[in-house]
């Protein structure tokens, strides 16, 4: 609660507190002290302390990977909440491998409909905006949304941060003269149609990756 609101002061030693009682009482490579290592992390994260956050991250991964198996759910947030970390410090090549190897696991483990996918899709789809290649992006983001019409529904606050991301994509395909990149899925030629209606201007824009820790 404390970290959502911004009180990272406050957050920071009840996170520590529950770290050192996990490690106390249940082992230093126990699941839910890798739990507690992947908050503190979120934690540092959110305050662009990447320092030191990354060696808690990569801690918390070897644990799950260790404990519940290189193919478990719970390493494949790791792994994704690890790719996001890379992803905020331009590391993209770091960032690839981790995020397709977090897709694989859930597409695998929970089913390519899994709100779970759906993030891992968004996070790839966000890294590959970045590196300015669009039409592989559009792809993912588009998959990404019709998981979460189709699951969560429309007015779902993800579903909703899913049609912001396709829409400042599609933008920007538009204002560079690049829609042919573009695929032909549904919802990314609706939301073409309704930006060409509107003839917007050019602007900065970028699409949010999700770090649900």
């Amino acid at each position: 609660m404390y970290e959502s609101q911004g009180r990272y002061s406050e957050a920071e030693p009840l996170l520590k507190r529950s770290l050192k009682i996990s490690e106390e009482q249940l082992g230093s490579t126990h699941p839910d002290t890798a739990t507690s290592l992947n908050n503190l992390a979120g934690l540092y994260e959110s305050q662009g302390r990447y320092s030191e956050a990354e060696p808690l991250y990569r801690r918390s991964l070897e644990i799950m990977e260790s404990q519940l198996g290189a193919d478990h759910p719970s390493t494949a947030t790791n792994l994704n909440n690890l790719a996001n970390l890379y992803l905020s410090k331009g590391s993209y090549e770091k960032a690839e491998p981790l995020l397709k190897r977090s897709l694989q696991i859930r597409e695998q483990q929970l089913g390519k409909d899994h709100p779970d996918t759906a993030v891992s899709l968004n996070n790839l789809a966000v890294l590959y905006f970045n590196q300015n290649r669009l039409g592989e992006a559009e792809q993912l983001i588009a998959q990404s949304l019709s998981i979460r019409l189709k699951v969560l529904g429309e007015n779902h606050p993800t579903t909703q941060s899913s049609i912001q991301n396709l829409s400042n994509l599609v933008k920007v395909a538009l204002e560079q003269d690049r829609t042919a990149e573009l695929s032909d899925h549904l919802l990314t030629r609706r939301i073409l149609l309704q930006l060409r209606k509107q003839n917007p201007g050019s602007s900065s824009v970028d699409i949010a990756n999700e770090n649900p820790h």
